[in-house]
């Protein structure tokens, strides 16, 4: 699959620690897993998580599905066994907490192999006013919002519109298209069991810009799933505007119209983007 459409709507974490959970994620219709050895797994049960979602990973068995390891941040005690023995242990990127600089992440991409892509959390104010230098990175291919972390740090209050952290999600977002193909998850929604404050927080990252949610619960997956895909409705419009444009431009014409609203070749663009991400889900779901 192009890494460029391939879809990133839910994001799943996962304890590397817990086996049971590891082998269940090979059946969840998650987009993507990250693999959990930082916040999810206690200090003492650490190293032991560490050998079981390295065997995990070698047995793979996930599919299509984007396998991203989040270790431990290199500051720590874990963070230096967790590159050396989960670096080439079949992830297809290693998520780097606890980022400020991007000299963080030199740091990381010293250890690790040119072709491993990294992705950061950015979940600290020193990370969201570097977001555009991070981004840039050579080897960043995306940024996920630490929601919880910005929070706590910024002391602001929770609130479901999520008014005050607005400025760090779009300066995130803006970061990552800035960048170019780097992409941007939304942070988690805390109250798993309450179904319409995730649509409702879900689809308010999408309209943000976001490509996903990331969750921590497997009853979220279809909720995000659903609400970061392109509607048929919206697919149906995408071919209506390819094709009107074509017929324009065959006639001459550098514009067309659709539904009494004009289209550009930047509205085809778009459109485009659109049908490939559909059809990326499409052969997701179709394992």
């Amino acid at each position: 699959m192009d890494t460029a459409t391939r879809p990133y709507r839910s994001v799943l974490y996962i304890p590397g620690s817990k086996e049971r959970a590891l082998e269940k994620a090979r059946e969840l219709p998650c987009d993507a897993i990250i693999f959990d050895l930082e916040d999810a797994v206690a200090p003492e049960a650490k190293p032991e998580a560490r050998q079981t979602l390295a065997k995990a990973l070698k047995e793979d068995g996930y599919g299509k599905r984007t396998k991203i390891v989040r270790i431990n941040a290199l500051t720590t005690e874990w963070g230096l066994e967790d590159v050396r023995v989960l670096a080439d242990a079949g992830a297809d990127a290693i998520l780097l907490p606890k980022v400020n600089t991007p000299s963080d992440v030199d740091n990381l991409a010293d250890m690790l192999s040119p072709a491993m892509p990294i992705w950061v959390m950015m979940e600290t104010p020193i990370s969201v006013f570097n977001a555009p230098e991070i981004a840039m990175h050579r080897q960043v291919t995306g940024l996920v919002a630490g929601t919880n972390d910005l929070t706590k740090d910024l002391g602001c209050r929770y609130r479901a519109d999520r008014l005050p952290l607005m400025t760090a999600l779009q300066r995130i977002i803006m970061a990552a298209r800035a960048a170019r193909g780097v992409v941007a998850i939304d942070g988690v929604y805390n109250r798993f069991r309450d179904g319409e404050g995730l649509k409702a927080e879900c689809e308010q990252g999408r309209d943000l810009g976001f490509d996903g949610k990331t969750l921590i619960h497997p009853a979220q997956v279809e909720i995000a799933n659903t609400a970061f895909a392109p509607t048929q409705s919206e697919i149906e419009m995408a071919e209506r505007q390819i094709k009107a444009y074509e017929e324009s431009k065959a006639s001459g014409q550098g514009v067309a119209v659709v539904d009494g609203q004009i289209v550009e070749n930047l509205h085809v663009v778009a459109a485009q983007r659109m049908l490939a991400r559909a059809q990326a889900i499409m052969e997701m779901a179709a394992e």
